[in-house]
């Protein structure tokens, strides 16, 4: 295994397709393992997006044989147990702070944390080489980065226990069956289809979007009654913008909205 230091590029490579941001983990010599350095890099990255007011939504992707495989074990190992109690502690709540939409395009395995790392973004596309897994129980762990309550609030508790507890994996298909992912398609147009999707929802009202989001989101820690007088807040936050004005008046006048919040972005760039 290839210590971090020796890495020739950094661990994630951001880039822009539109006003879609793209952030690609880049440690394929050790499966995209979830290193303290990568997980800092990521969330700058996603920070930095969401900070950026002409993005309207982000992809995050792996290589076509790994999304991620889990945390770094040979760091773990070698921090001893107080390493692996720091892992990830600061930047996984920086993660999930993200306003700005996000989708996952998951290909090859997404295991451990990186089945975390999907599940924490909105929407999930996956390849039909996708597998998905929380194998924690295998190492004597639990998940530690979400996987025990997302599984269950998408899932169940009953599906959920048994993903936790015996360590399966399961392939895209099943996924699909199970509400976890959007949509399943082919290796060659897994990228396509994700920047597809994300063009769509940056295409819309930004303000909007997020708190959509958040609405959603809410759903997850909220009861009825208090989700329900949430989306009400967020909703009557939405009404009093201009893109809501310019939303009723296009639906009204019958012509094609134009919301200011959904600038005209530069052409696709990358940088490292």
């Amino acid at each position: 295994m290839i210590p971090e230091e020796a890495s020739l590029q950094p661990p994630v490579r951001t880039a822009r397709v539109g006003a879609v941001a793209v952030v690609t983990l880049t440690r394929p010599e050790v499966r995209n393992a979830l290193s303290p350095q990568l997980m800092s890099a990521l969330a700058e990255a996603l920070e930095q997006a969401d900070a950026d007011n002409t993005v309207g939504c982000v992809v995050i992707e792996g290589s076509e044989r790994v999304f991620a495989a889990g945390g770094d074990l040979k760091w773990m190992r070698d921090q001893g147990r107080e390493g692996l109690l720091r892992f990830g502690a600061g930047d996984w709540p920086r993660i999930r702070a993200i306003g700005v939409p996000t989708i996952a395009a998951v290909s090859g395995l997404a295991l451990g944390g990186g089945c975390e790392l999907a599940l924490s973004c909105d929407m999930i596309v996956a390849s039909e080489t996708a597998t998905f897994g929380q194998p924690e129980i295998l190492l004597g762990l639990i998940p530690g980065a979400g996987g025990t309550q997302r599984l269950s609030h998408l899932l169940g508790r009953q599906r959920a226990m048994e993903l936790v507890l015996t360590g399966r994996r399961i392939d895209a298909r099943e996924a699909l069956e199970m509400g976890i992912v959007n949509r399943v398609v082919s290796v060659e147009r897994l990228r396509e289809e994700a920047l597809t999707l994300a063009a769509e929802v940056a295409s819309r009202p930004r303000h909007a979007a997020r708190l959509a989001k958040r609405a959603v989101r809410a759903a997850e820690r909220m009861g009825l009654d208090a989700g329900l007088d949430h989306e009400r807040r967020l909703f009557e936050q939405a009404r009093a913008t201009d893109d809501c004005e310019e939303g009723i008046d296009a639906f009204l006048s019958k012509r094609p909205s134009q919301f200011a919040s959904v600038r005209e972005t530069r052409e696709d760039s990358a940088s490292a």
